[in-house]
């Protein structure tokens, strides 16, 4: 056996397990740092199979990027696994039959690309090219570009929509309607109206008191005060 077939299995290995450990971990944490040894076992299978764009692209763009980003908001947010699992019963016949769909599509692609497939795969690789007599120099890169746009282009922009659908459901799922939270409404700005923006209240004016309302409360304090100082003396 090769030392190369040796690190497949060792590779392979790994990433069986981490794959295991992603969806079987208790703590999220724990599960997306799985995920990036995963991703760097994937990597080296890669490299294994002399295709070190996509090696190099799958540690840069995956693990450098998106699992760093994943974790830091995993780590962030305050996730009740109590509550996520509350209901997790009630999903499991559904999650069944889709977990059933995808494993009998799966294996009905690798029958049909395996399996039933007389002639190999067209080689693609620069030794195959330069038998052909055109773009003997090409690289690994250009070669794995030339055959995404030209023989699977149909299949790449399916990809690329598949994943716009994805997004989009994200940012639908993550958004709350609040009645808290105060939200830029374009439609309402642009019909507003001069009576939406200024209101005029109207109210009674005041009426100050009269000066000659003070002035007998006035005479009465003094002479109760004058009174009240002639009554000492009197009893004097």
């Amino acid at each position: 056996m090769e030392f190369t077939t040796v690190l497949f299995y060792i590779f392979a290995l790994l990433l069986t397990v981490s794959g295991l450990k992603v969806i079987t971990s208790r703590n999220p944490v724990a599960s997306a740092l799985f995920l990036v040894l995963a991703f760097f076992n994937a990597a080296a299978i890669w490299m294994l199979l002399q295709a070190e764009f996509l090696g190099i692209l799958l540690v840069l763009v995956y693990v450098g990027a998106v699992m760093v980003l994943f974790l830091f908001v995993v780590m962030m947010l305050d996730i009740n696994l109590d509550v996520l699992r509350k209901d997790f019963k009630r999903f499991v016949p559904m999650a069944t039959i889709v977990g059933a769909i995808i494993v009998v599509e799966t294996a009905l692609i690798l029958w049909h690309g395996y399996g039933a497939t007389v002639q190999p795969v067209r080689d693609t690789t620069a030794a195959a090219v330069a038998g052909a007599g055109s773009t003997a120099d090409w690289s690994n890169t250009r070669l794995i570009g030339k055959v995404i746009y030209t023989d699977y282009i149909f299949a790449f922009e399916v990809a690329g929509l598949i994943l716009l659908v994805a997004i989009i459901a994200a940012i639908a799922l993550t958004t709350r309607h609040q009645k808290d939270s105060k939200r830029q409404r374009i439609s309402d700005q642009v019909s507003v109206r001069r009576q939406d923006r200024v209101r005029v209240v109207k109210m009674p004016a005041e009426v100050a008191p009269a000066p000659e309302a003070t002035e007998p409360a006035t005479a009465a304090t003094a002479s109760a005060t004058a009174a009240a100082g002639a009554a000492p003396a009197a009893k004097a």
